[in-house]
């Protein structure tokens, strides 16, 4: 098998490129050669996910599935999405792609039960919380996703187009206070479901630790263990 792994990305940039920071820097290389071989599909021209979701907008499937197919013609072995709206359509991609395609809510969900959290709190876009995967995923691990007041959510999307618009800052520090908010309601944790999300607090230095969950940094681990795994079954 190719260990190649293909990154179906562009949703958006600076999220992409924030993604390929984070598989980098959490994978355990003392030289280049020990590092994850990446192939970076950045197509930003990829409709809005959201839009389609809660407008009825242009579907964002048909270019999801031309940078599947670019990715798999040139020999990925694996892929990974690091765009958790776009994850709605993970079971179209699944059904047509011959490598796997990792999951970000599964990614989270594993190492939360593993840590026996129960309760969690998302913050995401209005998109992924109608998609309805992360409550479906943690709920196959026995763990209760939290639903949050609207005029919260509304407060995270204005937060998180405010970062996609460049205003890296002002979306920042919206987001850092409806993080604050959603922990007072008493949940174990926070799972930061936007790309954009833990990109903006980290801007801050004021990334929320044990407390918040970035579901890039779960995805990442996931791509490293995925690789780390086929290496071990060459090796055998």
């Amino acid at each position: 098998m190719n260990m190649t792994m293909g990154i179906l990305g562009g949703m958006g940039p600076l999220a992409t490129v924030d993604f390929v920071r984070k598989i980098i820097n959490q994978t355990a290389a003392t030289r280049d050669q020990e590092h994850l071989p990446l192939l970076i599909h950045s197509v930003p021209q990829i409709p809005d996910r959201t839009a389609c979701l809660m407008g009825n907008r242009e579907s964002p499937l048909a270019a999801l599935e031309k940078g599947l197919q670019t990715l798999v013609a040139a020999g990925v072995g694996c892929i990974a999405i690091p765009c958790n709206t776009a994850h709605y359509w993970h079971g179209d991609l699944a059904r047509i792609s011959p490598v796997p395609i990792l999951h970000i809510a599964r990614a989270c969900a594993e190492p939360l039960a593993a840590q026996g959290i129960w309760s969690v709190g998302l913050m995401a876009t209005d998109g992924t919380l109608k998609a309805g995967f992360y409550a479906r995923e943690l709920a196959r691990y026995g763990i209760r996703l939290v639903e949050h007041p609207a005029a919260l959510q509304q407060r995270i999307m204005q937060g998180i187009y405010r970062v996609k618009s460049g205003a890296l800052t002002e979306g920042a520090q919206i987001l850092e206070s409806c993080l604050r908010t959603l922990l007072e309601t008493g949940v174990e944790r926070v799972i930061l479901g936007c790309t954009e999300i833990p990109l903006a607090l980290d801007s801050l230095g004021s990334h929320p630790g044990n407390a918040g969950i970035d579901a890039t940094d779960a995805l990442a681990k996931a791509c490293i263990d995925w690789y780390q795994a086929q290496s071990n079954a060459q090796a055998a």
